[in-house]
């Protein structure tokens, strides 16, 4: 044991003790050292008691939760080919339906090839038509010749006609049925350049029709990532949209949480921006591997800090009518059970009125 060490404080006034009055003692001095002891003791008996009180289970047995945001499959809306912006029609936060129009691209140029494309087809056309008539004055010269070959052919063993000029229809009916053949490649040639055109025209059409930006869902946009007038590459993005049919919440929950919890199984989300909406979600995926932990694991101490993310997934059905609080990134809990007890009162979900929230942009303006 430590002794104290005692130490006279001298008075600066000499004082006499009264005439048979015994002589006062010094206090004893209390060391640093003891000093630093009792805090430490009495921090630790503080951390206990908080931690006790801390780290008290806020769910009955079989229920576990964990923090996380709310999340949701976002789409990108982008021109699949070059081009200048000629208009964007909505903005963040706006909800579009499928097939709805977001933005138009500058077609100016693919409008002026496409024209080109349909003058070069009606030309195309007719030059078909005009070897299609040659080929009809074609075939009429060769039926001709072939009739007088055939004649001088018969009157040659009479002697009516000599060798000599059956030799020379013989001639005129080969001559006129290689210019039949002539005019008749001429149409295959006036009809694959007609074909040419038409696919010409057909592409520019596509491409006039891929520079209309869609939406290819139902779903709001999250950022409005382009402006009128500016050019974009092949596949620069424009918009950002969110999927409202496809939201969810991924959670980090201990490992020996996520063995008890079979895939499909009941799940809640709060939010902590609407905490008296619990909403009815599922466990749709369980990650594989660990977090926040080394790859390998050979300690007994080291597997009890294992975290896997489980993904709670809230049904397609039931996300219209949470419409008003589907927004990426707001905080709350989820909560997963992996036994048969009942959900406590707090987490039982509760119908949202009708009149909560109205949508805007171009669902609010259909309805």
């Amino acid at each position: 044991m430590t002794e104290a060490r005692v130490s006279s404080i001298p008075s600066q006034q000499p004082t006499t003790a009264p005439a048979g009055a015994p002589a006062a003692k010094p206090r004893p001095r209390v060391s640093r050292r003891m000093l630093i002891i009792g805090g430490v003791v009495v921090l630790a008996a503080g951390a206990a008691v908080a931690g006790y009180f801390l780290t008290r289970p806020a769910l009955p047995a079989g229920f576990a939760g964990g923090n996380g945001r709310l999340e949701a499959n976002q789409v990108y809306i982008s021109s699949k080919y070059p081009g200048r912006i000629a208009e964007v029609m909505f903005n963040e936060g706006d909800t579009v339906e499928a097939g709805q129009v977001l933005a138009r691209m500058d077609t100016s140029a693919l409008e002026a090839q496409l024209r080109e494309a349909q003058a070069q087809i009606r030309a195309a056309t007719e030059n078909r038509r005009v070897a299609q008539a040659q080929v009809n004055v074609k075939r009429a010269d060769y039926d001709y010749a072939n009739k007088q070959y055939l004649r001088s052919q018969d009157l040659v063993p009479r002697g009516a006609v000599s060798q000599r000029e059956a030799e020379v229809d013989n001639a005129a009916m080969l001559s006129s049925r290689a210019q039949l053949v002539g005019a008749q490649a001429q149409v295959t040639q006036a009809g694959s350049n007609i074909d040419a055109a038409r696919a010409t025209a057909e592409r520019l059409q596509a491409e006039i029709s891929d520079a209309v930006l869609r939406a290819p869902i139902r779903g709001r946009i999250e950022s409005r990532l382009a402006e009128p007038g500016e050019v974009l590459p092949a596949g620069g993005r424009v918009f950002s949209v969110n999927d409202l049919s496809d939201v969810y919440m991924y959670v980090y929950l201990p490992s020996e949480v996520t063995g008890k919890v079979p895939l499909g199984s009941e799940a809640r989300i709060v939010l902590d921006a609407a905490p008296q909406y619990p909403i009815r979600a599922f466990v749709s995926y369980v990650s594989p591997m660990a977090q926040f932990t080394p790859k390998t694991v050979e300690t007994a101490e080291e597997r009890h800090n294992l975290t896997f993310r489980v993904k709670l997934q809230i049904p397609r059905e039931r996300l219209r009518q949470y419409e008003p609080l589907v927004k990426t990134g707001l905080p709350g809990m989820g909560y997963v059970r992996f036994t048969n007890a009942d959900w406590p009162a707090k987490l039982q979900p509760k119908p949202v009125p009708a009149n909560l929230w109205k949508p805007t942009g171009a669902a609010g303006e259909a309805k």
